[in-house]
């Protein structure tokens, strides 16, 4: 690993030569563009921070000098959206401190609201953990729990219900991580992955790669934690680098399971080990006593915290064209707020596709080689195994372990593209370039 002085300066250049290139490549739709109106709450002192307090909330109003990345518009505050012909408005009931709805394909960001808004992540930080971790171990690889293992976990952390001293498939701590966003497996997979100070390292590490520069990881799952931040636009870069891993596709789509009990013995020895069903904590997945299963629904992580509130991630599908969406920490109570304003704002974001400029781009990861066409190799558009996993994409789509009725439709091939920064004679140039990547995920009927 480099050391963090050399951390602290590459992401510094990263800031700064994706910064150039957002000017160059938004400048226009900006100037076209009427300017924002800063929300209420960022009206007041134009000095205001988002950087965690001790206690890792943040401030109430979104700073004044947010980051570009991906373009100068996401990185002011308020809503930003361009409107065209026959755009319908945006929602009205909107409430989240900071949400983004973005083209999983194109990358587009057809709309936001304080995009780059440092806020703490809660459970949403296990998409990093999960893309950082998943490559690193085959899920057939058997664990036997140590005590030290679950050492340091925060108090009332959610927990999947890990034993000392029982052995887990490494596929069952992931079903742990994603259905029942288990803190104790986080740190169980953490600790075969060296621990939980590696852990972090890493995910810092590939938080960089992914120019996910708002994020900040102190605890791998997402648990409240002094300087423990991150941003709608991160959080919406690692669910988009997450989906191209056929691993990562099939757990956050998968909507219960059996996990392992506790091993047992009855009155005559004999040994035995039951088995109970989890169900994912997603709610436009697995659906609610007042919120159903959102049509063409495929995960992909949710989180809730005391300081965090409630956030949440996800992607969609309908008529071919693939939405994700990041809220978080809506102000309004109400129960599942946090999944009916994405659900909202899915349903916007399919009317509003083709009908509004775009105020920003998701950028793409580093390493990642543009392709000129389409139709190109996928295995070639990684360089060196980064930007997401190349040893873990699939070439097959991958069916989603959708239980009961649901909503009808199928997941479509998707393919992303994104932005590639490049330095070039002393210059930041974006280019945009379509990469293929294989079919993340079909539903079953």
């Amino acid at each position: 690993m480099p050391a963090p002085m050399n951390r602290t300066v590459r992401r510094a250049l990263l800031v700064t030569s994706a910064t150039l290139a957002s000017l160059a490549l938004t400048a226009p739709v900006s100037l076209a563009a009427p300017k924002p109106s800063p929300s209420p709450a960022a009206s007041g002192s134009p000095s205001a921070r988002a950087s965690a307090s001790p206690t890792g909330a943040a401030s109430v109003a979104p700073p004044a000098d947010m980051s570009t990345v991906g373009g100068t518009r996401l990185g002011q505050a308020g809503t930003q959206v361009a409107l065209a012909g026959g755009a319908p408005v945006l929602p009205k009931d909107l409430t989240a401190r900071s949400w983004i709805v973005a083209d999983a394909e194109s990358g587009d960001v057809l709309a936001s609201h304080n995009a780059h808004w440092r806020l703490p992540p809660a459970s949403t930080m296990k998409m990093l953990f999960a893309d950082t971790v998943l490559p690193r171990f085959p899920k057939n690889t058997v664990h036997k729990v140590d005590p030290k293992d679950l050492a340091g976990m925060g108090e009332g952390s959610s927990l999947v219900g890990i034993k000392e001293g029982e052995t887990y498939t490494v596929h069952d701590l992931w079903l742990g991580v994603f259905l029942r966003s288990g803190n104790d497996a986080v740190h169980v997979l953490s600790a075969m992955n060296g621990g939980v100070a590696a852990t972090v390292e890493q995910m810092n590490e590939h938080a960089g790669e992914l120019q996910a520069l708002d994020t900040h990881v102190v605890s791998p799952d997402g648990y409240d934690a002094p300087g423990q931040v991150s941003s709608a636009y991160d959080l919406t870069l690692f669910a988009r680098s997450g989906l191209q891993k056929a691993d990562f596709r099939e757990y956050c789509s998968t909507v219960s399971a059996k996990f392992p009990g506790e091993t047992t013995k009855n009155k005559k020895g004999k040994t035995t080990r039951g088995a109970f069903e989890i169900q994912n904590t997603n709610r436009l997945l697995s659906g609610d006593y007042d919120i159903t299963q959102y049509p063409g629904i495929a995960g992909v992580k949710n989180g809730n915290t005391t300081n965090a509130g409630a956030t949440f991630t996800g992607v969609a599908e309908r008529n071919g064209k693939v939405l994700l969406v990041t809220v978080m920490n809506p102000s309004k109570t109400d129960h599942n707020e946090v999944y009916k304003e994405a659900a909202t704002l899915l349903d916007w974001g399919f009317q509003a596709a083709g009908k509004v400029t775009p105020v920003g781009e998701l950028v793409r990861p580093q390493g990642v080689r543009s392709s000129a066409q389409p139709g190109a190799n996928p295995s070639s558009a990684v360089e060196g195994g980064q930007a997401g996993g190349a040893g873990n994409v699939s070439h097959k789509p991958v069916a989603g372990a959708v239980a009961g009725g649901g909503s009808g439709g199928m997941w479509v091939a998707l393919a992303i593209s994104g932005g590639l920064l490049a330095l070039l004679a002393g210059g930041a140039f974006l280019v945009n370039r379509r990469w293929p990547l294989p079919d993340l995920v079909r539903r079953r009927r």
